[in-house]
């Protein structure tokens, strides 16, 4: 792509940015008042979908997150009985992490209560036609999620 194009997307960037920061801010509320964090429901979420063990690195790579952060986030989650730990059978230097039963019962909780709303508010105010263009805007979005990040250009 060139880079003239750059600023028309950049245009167009920036209210799908604020908007996305909106849907974010209302979901958080929807959560229960369990006081797990951001960081460590988005661990278990990882963990939810990978639908089985992953390894300490695997999680960092694609939590995007540091060693050191990683090892306190599953430090207290498993404290709190969210995760298990254990040694890796393919290798025996890994660790596998996996979420447990009330980690799993914690995330569909919250997606839950969040999904109710989200339903409800998508009956009141989208047509069906505006509801599917959302699907299908959902599918772009996971698309660019799986970007890797990289530094920033410009100011």
């Amino acid at each position: 792509m060139s880079k003239d194009a750059l600023p028309d997307l950049y245009g167009a960037a920036n209210p799908i940015r604020r908007s996305l920061s909106d849907i974010m801010r209302r979901m958080r509320s929807l959560r229960a008042d369990h006081g797990v964090s951001a960081a460590k429901l988005s661990l278990l979420g990882r963990l939810l979908r990978a639908g089985g063990p992953l390894t300490a690195t695997d999680l960092a790579a694609l939590e995007q997150l540091q060693p050191q952060s990683l090892t306190r986030i599953i430090a207290d989650l498993d404290g709190l009985g969210f995760i298990t730990r254990r040694q890796s059978d393919k290798d025996r230097r890994q660790i596998e992490i996996e979420i447990t039963v009330s980690g799993a019962d914690l995330m569909r909780r919250d997606a839950h209560r969040q999904n109710i709303w989200l339903a409800e508010a998508m009956a009141e105010r989208l047509t069906p036609a505006e509801r599917a263009i959302l699907g299908l805007a959902a599918e772009l979005l996971d698309r660019l999620s799986e970007l890797s990040t990289e530094p920033v250009t410009g100011p």
